[in-house]
């Protein structure tokens, strides 16, 4: 007789609450994840789902008469090319340099010291990184005036107030958190792969190509998206360090502007919706296009 005949036959004591919980998965370990769902429902899904219905309930017109308004309008719609333009070259920088110095950091007797100096902009933060480069690269900066001294240039090269200046910045504050991603998946390799495949007689480009690349590019890929996102939200940098109403008048300029310049609520959340959308689709193609490079398991960690 199975268990759920003897406790359905009359007479059995009908198991308690706790167990039958239990039973369907529901333990105190299960629990503890409620806090941390709620937090989620508050803080993310719950203000996404707001903006979201506060998008379709413009000031005037119909239900779509913001999305209609930022496509029309040049002033804003441009305002996704201008972001793009920004945040894709940055991230790949990023993702260009963080690998090659990942895979000679994780070979360092001092890694830990070296890694620590490398993410030092994280712990700054965008304001403090913009307001130094404001120094370091102004027209009578550190870096013109040696320049100058040194006879290389004749006059200041403008590097702020213009794309440089915020491409720069998104360089420096995304770079340590590529970084830290990248060495963590490069560690993870079993070295032993890589070894074997020396024995065999494949050369380095060969076996970057055929065991490191294959392993990292899932990895890569949300590493890539990570860094996307945050350099397409760019705005203090845009702001201090760009020209706000001019080359550098990314899409979150356009939502604080509707939020807090014309008190515009409705169409500040469509723009932010529609900058969600954006991240998104390049979120999307990344993600689907690391298959292209490898369909095989994903682990790679130590043995």
């Amino acid at each position: 007789m199975t268990s759920q005949t003897a406790l359905s036959a009359p007479g059995a004591e009908r198991p308690s609450l706790r167990r039958r919980l239990a039973a369907a998965g529901w333990d105190r370990t299960t629990l503890l994840v409620l806090p941390a769902a709620a937090f989620v429902v508050l803080l993310f899904i719950y203000p996404f789902a707001y903006g979201l219905v506060l998008s379709f309930q413009p000031m005037a017109g119909g239900v779509f008469a913001n999305y209609a308004k930022f496509f029309s309008d040049p002033y804003l719609y441009d305002t996704i090319g201008t972001t793009m333009w920004l945040g894709l070259p940055a991230t790949l920088v990023n993702m260009a340099l963080a690998l090659p110095i990942a895979f000679r950091v994780r070979h360092f007797r001092w890694q830990r010291i070296l890694t620590t100096i490398l993410v030092i902009p994280i712990t700054l933060g965008t304001v403090l990184v913009a307001e130094g480069l404001l120094t370091y690269l102004g027209p009578q900066g550190w870096l013109n005036r040696t320049l100058i001294e040194l006879g290389v240039i004749g006059s200041p090269v403008r590097l702020i107030h213009n794309y440089w200046g915020v491409f720069l910045s998104l360089v420096i504050t995304g770079f340590p958190f590529v970084f830290l991603l990248t060495l963590s998946y490069v560690t993870g390799i079993d070295p032993a792969l890589p070894q074997a495949a020396a024995t065999l007689g494949a050369g380095p480009a060969s076996r970057f190509r055929h065991i490191f690349l294959p392993l990292l590019v899932p990895g890569l890929a949300v590493a890539f998206c990570l860094a996307f996102v945050q350099a397409f939200s760019v705005f203090p940098s845009a702001v201090l360090l760009g020209a706000p109403a001019g080359p550098t008048r990314v899409i979150s300029i356009a939502a604080y502007q509707a939020a807090f310049e014309q008190y515009d609520h409705s169409m500040a959340s469509a723009i932010a919706m529609i900058m969600g959308a954006v991240q998104l689709v390049v979120v999307v193609a990344v993600l689907g296009a690391r298959t292209l490079f490898y369909r095989g398991p994903m682990g790679s960690g130590k043995g």
